[in-house]
This record gives C-alpha cells, sequence and structure tokens, in this order.
C-alpha cells in the first residue's frame, strides 16, 4: 500500500487555498485527480468523514502526467473558504464542549474535595469535643477525690486537738483557750492553719513552673521549723540572716517564703528573722511542719483551693 500520486499542480493550488495536504491529496484521488472544483466539491460532501484529513492509500499509481490545470476562479476560491470555517466553526465547538466537560469535572472535584475536608474536620471536632469531655470528668474525679481527702485531713486534725466536728464557718479564727490541770495552752483552729496553708499555695502560684525550686523551699522551710521544734532553746535555730546566700537562693527571693516564717512567729528586725524564746509555739510550729510536709508529698497541692 502507498499513498497515490495526484496532480502536483492541483495538490499545490490547493494547499494555497489553505486545505491541509492530506485532505487535499484525498480529495484529488477520489475526485479522479481532474480539476480544482471537483476536489473541492469532493470535500464539501465529506467534510464529516473521520478519515478526511488522512492520507489516502492504494495499491497503485495513477498517471497524472496527462492531467490538465485548470485555474482557480473565485467560486473556487469561495468555496474552499467556506469549508475551512466549517472546519475552524466544528473545531470551536468541540473545543467549547470539551472545555466545559472539563470545568464540569474540575467542579465534581472541588465539591469533593471540599466536603472530604468538612467531613474531616468535623470528625475532628468531634474527638476534640471527646477529649475535652474525657478530660474534664477526670479533673471533675480528681477535684472530688482531693476535696474528700482535705475534708478528712481536717476532721482528723479537729479530732486530734479536741476541736468538735463543726463546719469551718462556725469555727473561730482566734486561738482557743483550754485549760488542763491548770495549765492553759492555745489551740490553734482550722483558720490558722488555713493561713499556713494559703502563704504556700499563694507561694506555689506566685512561682508556677518551677515545680523543683518549690519542693526546695519547702523543705528548706520544713528544716527551719523542725530544727526549732527540736531544739526550742538554742538561739541559732531561732535566728536567720536575711542576706545569708543560702537563705536568699531558697525562701527568700520567692515571694511568700519570709510570710511564711512570720506566721510561725518569726518577727523580721535588724537583718535577721528572728524567733524570742518567749514567743517560741511548738504546736504552731509542729502544724506549720504538718503543712509543710503535706505540701511536699502531695503532688495536687496548691491546685485546688479548700
Amino acid at each position: 500500500m502507498a499513498i497515490p500520486k495526484v496532480n502536483e499542480k492541483l495538490l499545490e493550488d490547493l494547499e494555497v487555498m489553505g486545505f491541509p495536504h492530506a485532505r487535499a491529496t484525498r480529495a484529488l484521488y477520489h475526485s479522479g485527480n481532474t480539476t480544482l472544483e471537483d476536489a473541492i466539491t469532493w470535500m464539501i460532501d465529506h467534510e464529516n468523514d473521520t478519515d478526511i484529513d488522512e492520507f489516502p492509500l492504494v495499491d497503485i499509481d495513477i498517471d497524472i502526467d496527462a492531467s490538465p490545470s485548470f485555474p482557480i476562479t473565485e467560486e473556487m476560491r469561495m468555496k474552499a473558504y467556506s469549508l475551512r470555517e466549517q472546519e475552524r466553526k466544528r473545531k470551536r465547538n468541540e473545543e467549547t464542549i470539551m472545555e466545559r466537560e472539563r470545568e464540569k469535572e474540575r467542579i465534581q472535584a472541588g465539591k469533593k474535595l471540599l466536603e472530604a475536608k468538612r467531613i474531616a474536620e468535623e470528625n475532628e471536632r468531634k474527638r476534640n469535643l471527646a477529649l475535652r469531655k474525657a478530660e474534664k470528668e477526670e479533673e471533675q474525679r480528681a477535684r472530688n477525690n482531693i476535696l474528700k481527702k482535705l475534708d478528712q485531713d481536717k476532721l482528723n486534725r479537729r479530732s486530734k486537738h479536741g476541736l468538735p466536728l463543726e463546719s469551718q464557718e462556725n469555727v473561730r479564727s482566734t486561738a482557743i483557750v483550754i485549760k488542763h490541770d491548770k495549765v492553759t495552752r492555745p489551740v490553734y483552729t482550722t483558720t490558722k492553719v488555713e493561713h499556713l496553708r494559703e502563704c504556700l499555695r499563694s507561694l506555689k502560684r506566685e512561682h508556677k513552673g518551677e515545680n523543683a525550686r518549690i519542693r526546695r523551699a519547702f523543705e528548706t522551710l520544713l528544716v527551719y521549723v523542725g530544727n526549732v521544734v527540736k531544739n526550742p532553746k538554742e538561739e541559732k535555730f531561732r535566728k536567720i540572716r536575711l542576706s545569708n546566700p543560702l537563705f536568699q537562693d531558697r525562701v527568700g527571693s520567692l515571694n511568700g517564703g519570709v510570710e511564711f516564717l512570720e506566721l510561725c512567729g518569726f518577727e523580721t528586725t535588724d537583718g535577721f528573722l528572728y524567733l524570742p524564746s518567749e514567743k517560741v509555739d511548738i504546736e504552731l510550729l509542729s502544724l506549720a511542719g504538718f503543712v509543710l510536709n503535706s505540701a511536699i508529698t502531695n503532688p495536687f497541692f496548691g491546685l485546688l483551693s479548700t
């Protein structure tokens, strides 16, 4: 099979008029390779053929030497122009249809993407809500357990010191004097203990995030208080130099450290924290030690107020 030979002059004339080489060759071959008019008429009749722009294939060549050449008339030019316009319109229509289809596909893809994103965001929102709900429930359980423990601690302390087991609101905030065999001693109510505890809670809140530093401060305060309880007559344990670097680093530089010692009876005078021997209150200092120990061992201390 081969492409048939056609009249080169007619083929050239058709290409000059704007027809593709393959289409012009097919038109000349099928119109008898005689005149431009016949070739143009054939193209008009077969413009919708699917293979119009493909080269024809034949077994033998056509003798075109005797084929005469015809002049291009105005009518031929008009027909050729009409064919080219029809072809351009057809291609534009096809492109318009294809572009519309592509736009529809883009819109559908965009809708699917937005829907998938919405579903993902909704699922994430639900997961976050469920997580927050679980966290709140866990916090509430922890809060309830802590409150129960604190209430029980209050009851135990009141029972230990011989106080009536009534609500805190009905307990006087001043010291109660109890006489046993002519010995008078002050018994401090829950309010006094709460002053000590609140001072430590405030200290912890003021230095939030510095857990190691807070624990060291509590342990240092416990040492100061414990030394006085064990050796109440030793002045060296009842006197603290405020400018002492160790004291400043561990207690003095923290808001609430000095205040706690003042609640225990220490007085600030001439650059010292001093606890006069006549003001040493072993029971108060013991309560302070109890509060400090609770603050050190309780991981939730300072998180909730009682």
